[in-house]
């Protein structure tokens, strides 16, 4: 073959070409200058953390469920965990048995705790009551005089029955209209808080698009609402922990409900549809942020390290939860810091549903006035009523 002057083989002349594409496939891969590398890395660590996320909770959840067995017993006395009366009332109050008693059983009533000096001045108790044998309950008079409260202790000489000990907290208020008009209040504003969460997922499914809605913020959501439902599911369910909280805790109630825990688990539920919601709408190129992913990891981390602190008994279950729910706090105090930010710098709102921040202001608004309302009814139980007012607006904000 006969070739011009200036040209050179065609083998060759691809040789060449493949070989320069290979030294600048090398260069930049060498130089950190891979944008494929890196956002691969970047969404290894997003289904890292996702991961993480999915197999947390239900560990958690598998361990506090074991727990639940701890307290069990053939036979057991059961009250009322708390009774509210209105001043100058008489109530009847019934103690019951799992089984009949083999025995005559005498329960004495012990106060330990009155938020005046004389308990006696806020509600009349006996002394102590008295289970026939054979019989499976028993019925006791109390009257209320003035606003205060009061909790009593029960103590058998039974000793078949339940070694842990029961307790009741007498609570006289001024009103019992305004206490259920307080109950009332207290439904709206958790159905308020509940409903808040469909409009984004309304908006999402509605745009095809989760652009607008930050991903930070949905990380830090989904975490710190795991770590609330695992604290409600310990002190609402786990005899072990609430009998714990209780012996701590004197004076107080069970800081945990029923809607509690529905709420907590349908944050849960519904902070993983947006997840989903974020997996396969338009994204607009947007991903959890690296400062995102490394608190995420303290936080799985710290909740790792005082998981495996208490199985090893250094810390109670109880210090467990309220180390757990230190999570939920420090998530609530950041997660809107990434979305404000977007908003501020996108100066643009779209994608980020109205009606989400309206509801959970609406829950918020009537929680301070349920709030106001209860330090009204129960007016001389707290000793400090703006601190106690504080700390309750804390402590419901945690939703």
């Amino acid at each position: 073959m006969h070739l011009k002057a200036g040209c050179q083989p065609p083998i060759k002349a691809n040789r060449r070409k493949r070989k320069s594409r290979n030294t600048r496939d090398q260069q930049g891969s060498s130089s950190g200058k891979n944008p494929a590398a890196v956002g691969g890395i970047h969404r290894i660590a997003e289904m890292a953390w996702l991961g993480l996320a999915k197999r947390w909770l239900p560990a958690q959840l598998l361990l506090l469920w074991i727990l639940t067995n701890i307290s069990e017993s053939r036979e057991y006395l059961s009250v009322p965990d708390a009774v509210t009366l209105e001043e100058f009332y008489k109530a009847n109050i019934t103690i019951t048995s799992s089984s009949p008693v083999n025995q005559s059983t005498v329960i004495q009533l012990n106060v330990t705790y009155s938020s005046k000096q004389n308990y006696s001045s806020v509600i009349t108790v006996p002394e102590q009551v008295l289970l026939p044998v054979g019989e499976t309950a028993v019925t006791f008079n109390v009257t209320s005089h003035a606003v205060g409260q009061v909790t009593t202790y029960l103590l058998s000489n039974n000793t078949d029955l339940n070694s842990l000990s029961l307790r009741i907290h007498f609570m006289v208020v001024h009103s019992s209209v305004l206490s259920v008009i307080n109950q009332v209040i207290g439904w709206i504003y958790f159905l308020a808080w509940s409903v808040s969460f469909y409009p984004q997922a309304w908006e999402n499914w509605r745009r095809k698009s989760v652009v607008g809605l930050n991903f930070d913020f949905l990380a830090l959501n989904l975490t710190g609402f795991i770590a609330y439902s695992i604290f409600n599911i310990g002190l609402f369910w786990v005899p072990y922990i609430k009998e714990e909280y209780l012996k701590r805790n004197p004076d107080g109630i069970d800081p945990v409900n029923a809607n509690d825990v529905f709420f907590s688990l349908h944050a849960v539920l519904l902070c993983l549809v947006y997840v989903s919601q974020a997996a396969v709408y338009e994204r607009g190129g947007q991903k959890v942020s690296w400062m995102a992913l490394f608190l995420l990891l303290i936080g799985l981390t710290f909740a790792l390290v005082i998981l495996f602190v208490a199985v090893a008994k250094q810390i109670t279950w109880l210090d467990y939860l309220y180390y757990i729910s230190y999570i939920k706090l420090a998530v609530t105090l950041i997660k809107y810091v990434p979305q404000a930010y977007m908003n501020f710098r996108r100066q643009s709102t779209e994608g980020w549903s109205i009606g989400n921040v309206l509801l959970d202001f609406t829950g918020g608004t009537l929680s301070i006035l349920q709030m106001i309302l209860q330090s009204y009814n129960n007016a001389g139980i707290a000793s400090n009523w703006f601190a106690d007012l504080v700390l309750r607006y804390l402590i419901d904000h945690l939703t």
